[in-house]
């Protein structure tokens, strides 16, 4: 059992320091633009009106901090505490947000490329975490719709997982402060390079919930992504 900080405000942490080397681009793949803005402007506005969040801490490329607060100046944003430099990979990145983060709160990871976030989404997991004082995390994805095929170096079937099992995890995640930040911590000694923050959560707490969001949430990674966007 742990003490239950659930009522206290969330710290949003958007993850907007990509580089967009999938996708052929020039520039990062956050500057891409939806009804008119960045992907990760529209992320923003998100935790901007939502009452849920208190606080937005915002990590991207050293060389584009100066672009973002421009960006975030423009569009009048309250509740940006900072904007951190990412590191080489995504987890060195949401470690340095977590450096100015509170271990008596509750903690949100946005990709700042899931341009369709919504605050709905904050609602359900933070209410899971509100409801059941044992879970550390609860985070939003989807059932899988086709068949999952496990297969070798070579390409060879190896084995076919239940699908009935199988969620695709989306975000955000969002976590007891707590548990993300000493996850954190004890990967970072240990070597540990998780494929998302729910993996470093599971590996040391455990009890992180999947909830359902929709399919739509989609994270803008491929050209073929780009069909999604109003630009």
């Amino acid at each position: 059992m742990h003490s239950s900080n659930s009522e206290i405000g969330c710290t949003l942490i958007v993850a907007a320091a990509g580089i967009g080397k999938r996708m052929g681009l020039s520039f990062p793949k956050q500057f891409l633009k939806h009804r008119g803005k960045p992907l990760f402007v529209n992320v923003l506005e998100v935790g901007e009106k939502s009452s849920l969040v208190k606080d937005i801490i915002i990590v991207t490329k050293d060389d584009y901090i100066k672009k973002v607060s421009e960006l975030c100046k423009l569009h009048n944003f309250k509740k940006i505490k900072k904007i951190v430099k990412g590191g080489k990979e995504r987890q060195e990145s949401i470690y340095n947000a977590l450096k100015y983060c509170s271990r008596n709160s509750i903690i949100a990871v946005q990709d700042g490329v899931r341009p369709f976030f919504k605050e709905e989404y904050l609602e359900k997991t933070i209410g899971e975490l509100k409801n059941n004082d044992n879970l550390f995390g609860a985070i939003i994805g989807m059932p899988v719709k086709d068949t999952i095929k496990e297969v070798n170096e070579d390409k060879l079937i190896e084995k076919t997982p239940d699908r009935s099992t199988l969620y695709l995890a989306q975000t955000p995640q969002v976590f007891r402060g707590e548990a993300l930040i000493n996850s954190y911590e004890k990967a970072l000694n240990d070597g540990f390079l998780g494929t998302d923050d729910s993996s470093l959560v599971e590996k040391y707490y455990g009890k992180v919930k999947m909830v359902e969001g929709d399919y739509f949430n989609i994270k803008v990674t491929t050209k073929e992504d780009l069909k999604f966007l109003k630009l």
